[in-house]
């Protein structure tokens, strides 16, 4: 019989996981699902901030349509290639969301988090290494016909709608497969479609605290922080509205069904 996960023998992991006294996973696992949060939230935020900047170096060669819809589908190709490492949160609101539901270990977290926010930094920096401080570096702002109000309601609402579709697809396991790689990147698509004009549809702290980093603008960044993580805790309660407690299959698609056969199987 397996041994749980929790109670396996401490060996020295990684430095984020020793203060916790809990065996996880094997190193090379872990550090793969910590690379792939990396890459993949560089990816995202490369897409998604860069649509501005070329579009600043090139005047009007990226549309308003494509600057959302770009980031929808990268998201989607993402889930595909990274899903099954690391789950494919690429989201801060989403790793949090995650947690609190229950379908990813709280140890992980912080490891996520960090590598969220490199990823976007990494992207955003090579944005202003390449093209220069333009386009306010894809930094996602209310538009100034916006209050601050007005655009933190509609990050709470954009995000509440995505971590719920995130969770209704991850609830099966689809997380790494086509159902869920296509309904995500469809609703970051649509999301953008008509509410970027008002905040930006960031739905994402990484994404916006990249440009907020690397350019110094911090503005209404708080509106960034503070509408996602709302609405993601929010959309865990109508989780389990709509399909009570957290399934196994869920947690398997959370932290990436590969990490976690290959923890069972060491």
């Amino acid at each position: 019989m397996d041994t749980p996960l929790e109670k396996r023998p401490v060996q020295g992991l990684l430095a984020l996981e020793l203060p916790f006294g809990a065996r996880l996973d094997d190193p090379v696992v872990e550090w793969r699902r910590l690379f792939a949060e990396l890459l993949g939230t560089a990816m995202l935020v490369l897409v998604a901030a860069g649509g501005a900047v070329v579009d600043a170096v090139v005047a009007g060669s990226v549309s308003p349509s494509a600057r959302v819809v770009a980031p929808g589908m990268v998201v989607m190709a993402l889930i595909y290639a990274t899903g099954a490492v690391g789950g494919a949160h690429l989201n801060p609101a989403v790793t949090l969301s995650f947690a609190v539901r229950g379908n990813f270990p709280w140890i992980r977290v912080p490891g996520y988090l960090c590598m969220q926010v490199l990823g976007a930094v990494a992207a955003v920096g090579t944005l202003r290494v390449v093209f220069g401080d333009v386009g306010d570096l894809g930094a996602t702002l209310p538009d100034p016909a916006v209050s601050s109000g007005q655009a933190l309601a509609v990050e709470f609402l954009l995000t509440l709608g995505l971590v719920t579709v995130i969770l209704g697809t991850a609830s099966g396991a689809k997380n790494i497969g086509p159902n869920a790689a296509i309904a995500v990147g469809a609703y970051v698509a649509l999301a953008g479609l008509w509410a970027a004009p008002i905040s930006g549809a960031s739905m994402n702290p990484a994404r916006s605290l990249g440009p907020a980093l690397v350019g110094n603008q911090w503005g209404d960044l708080w509106v960034y922080v503070v509408g996602p993580v709302t609405g993601g805790l929010i959309a865990v309660g109508f989780a389990w509205l709509l399909r009570g407690p957290p399934s196994p299959a869920a947690s398997e698609a959370a932290q990436g069904m590969l990490g976690v056969q290959a923890a069972r199987s060491a």
